[in-house]
């Protein structure tokens, strides 16, 4: 292979990787950026039902993301609905510990009370 045909190969292979880089950069920045905006929605509510400190808010949107983000994972796993739904629960336990970390016993009781209720109104509605 000549030496120019090697520089344009090399060329075009290095186009296609920026060209791929780019592409993902830019869409994980705009889902990070959706992600924030509706946990900072999510946070607010919370913050309007348990009566949270401006720190307590701040330390639960920051958990909804990482907590949103490890579960979208876990959903999109090409894995049995077993293991995801084993994953699911875990991730759910991890989630419980963080929060009692920062939220009294009874806004932590308040929470849990209410993220129960919201499935069935989601069906009654």
């Amino acid at each position: 292979m000549k030496l120019r045909n090697r520089i344009q190969l090399l060329g075009l292979s290095t186009i296609l990787v920026g060209g791929f880089v780019f592409t993902q950069v830019y869409l994980h920045n705009k889902n990070s950026k959706e992600i924030k905006e509706i946990a900072s929605e999510i946070a607010s509510e919370w913050n309007e039902k348990l009566g949270l400190t401006p720190e307590q808010t701040k330390k639960l949107e920051a958990t909804i993301i990482e907590f949103t983000i490890l579960k979208n994972e876990i959903i999109n796993s090409k894995r049995s609905q077993k293991f995801i739904i084993r994953d699911l629960q875990a991730t759910q336990q991890r989630e419980h510990k963080k929060l009692k970390k920062f939220l009294t016993n009874a806004q932590f009781i308040a929470y849990v009370g209410i993220n129960r209720k919201i499935p069935n109104e989601l069906m009654d509605a």
